[in-house]
């Protein structure tokens, strides 16, 4: 278990990521509890499920000095999503690897905030917190999200794939992708140029 008693912060150029505080769960929900970004996720989430979910995050921070930190847009303080690290709890899939992953409300898709944010994390994740690969997960049919891997340099790794059971939908296989942080400093570089 891990007691980390300093807060976390971290800021990109238009973004910050930080520690959750409890006026951020409103706006986190109601921009993220929707048809659209909840499709691949097992569908809209009610009252149990979200506080569940509350506590999961608050739980990852607590057992390994890092979570899904809420995004905070800069210029209006808005909350966008989560974007972060965990560890996968998952007992089917490569359990125990750190794991980034993120979720970003309908209206700031397309707008470059989720590679910003996961750009960061993954930074974090190799930097700050000494992992040396990082995966990230979702199901085949989420384009969106394996397609922000693929552009972070992530590669396929279908033998650490797994059959998905925590949602009752039937997703299929949940389809991992991993870098490591020597990919991961060569790729970063190549992101850096294109800015």
């Amino acid at each position: 278990m891990v007691e980390d008693c300093q807060p976390f912060y971290h800021e990109t150029d238009r973004l910050i990521l930080r520690d959750w505080r409890e006026g951020d769960w409103g706006p986190f929900w109601e921009g993220t509890n929707t048809p659209a970004v909840m499709e691949w996720l097992g569908g809209l989430a009610d009252e149990e499920t979200r506080k569940s979910a509350q506590e999961r995050l608050e739980s990852y921070r607590r057992d390994h000095g890092h979570t899904f930190w809420p995004i905070e847009r800069k210029e209006d303080g808005a909350i966008l999503g989560f974007c972060g690290l965990k560890r996968c709890t998952d007992k089917n899939g490569p359990f125990g690897m750190m794991e980034a992953g993120w979720r970003l409300r309908e209206d700031a898709w397309g707008k470059g905030y989720a590679k910003e944010a996961a750009i960061a994390t993954l930074d974090l994740s190799f930097v700050r917190f000494g992992a040396d690969q990082t995966i990230a997960m979702t199901v085949e049919g989420n384009t969106g999200s394996w397609g922000l891997m693929c552009r972070l340099g992530m590669e396929r790794r279908p033998d650490l794939d797994f059959p998905e059971t925590f949602w009752s939908q039937d997703y299929g296989m949940v389809i991992v992708y991993s870098i490591t942080r020597a990919a991961w400093e060569a790729h970063r570089l190549t992101l850096t140029s294109a800015n």
